[in-house]
């Protein structure tokens, strides 16, 4: 006897566009294939880009693919610090965008393994209850540090005080944490790899079966 929700079996990659949530495209998934469907992580609704979907039967191999390193390309104003990290929060200070060379030695001290504290609008528990709604309600918390490695740090271009960054991390790195640090937001954020996954080869509509998935890791 076949389990439910076990077919079609294998990995599914979503270009995800600003808007939605990862869970908004995960169901979305689930109700065109009609099988359980998971994630390898997840993308803020203002962020766009790459979603690794596990399909069916994948879905008991989460684990082997919710490690992987991540690249991103963000832009970062660097005019203003943001409550959220993003354009959806509120202003929080407001100052004078550090020069390119102020700029490049701050990045300096970003590449490597790094400290950064996790964003209040996160998905990390606080006491048992998601950081991200007790920023909704306006409970003020003291967010943990988390150590992450920055593999790749790349200043692509430095125009009135926003900066266009070419980044790759360990996952679980908030680039939101690292706009932070710079001084700055994210205004626009896009994964485009996930590992050996690249976005380019996104296609909501095909199942990669588990064997190719596999062979890449």
């Amino acid at each position: 006897m076949v389990q439910r929700g076990l077919h079609p079996s294998g990995i599914v990659l979503v270009d995800k566009p600003a808007g939605p949530t990862s869970f908004d495209v995960v169901a979305a998934v689930r109700r065109r294939t009609g099988a359980r469907t998971g994630h390898a992580g997840t993308l803020d609704p203002f962020a766009t880009g790459l979603l690794l979907l596990l399909s069916g039967a994948a879905t008991r191999l989460q684990q082997r693919f919710v490690g992987l390193d991540k690249r991103y390309v963000t832009e970062v104003d660097l005019a203003a610090r943001t409550s959220t990290g993003d354009p959806e929060g509120d202003v929080v200070e407001e100052h004078d965008p550090p020069d390119r060379d102020e700029l490049e030695r701050a990045l300096d001290g970003l590449r490597g393994e790094v400290e950064l504290r996790i964003p209040a609008a996160s998905a990390v528990k606080i006491g048992g209850e998601r950081a991200y709604r007790l920023h909704r309600r306006g409970v003020a918390v003291e967010m943990p540090m988390r150590r992450s490695t920055v593999h790749e740090l790349r200043l692509d271009r430095y125009e009135d005080g926003v900066a266009r960054l070419d980044l790759l991390v360990s996952s679980g790195t908030y680039v939101r944490a690292i706009a932070d640090a710079l001084g700055g937001h994210c205004r626009s954020l896009r994964r485009t790899e996930i590992g050996a996954f690249s976005v380019e080869e996104a296609d909501p509509e095909r199942i990669m079966p588990v064997d190719e998935a596999l062979a890449r890791l």
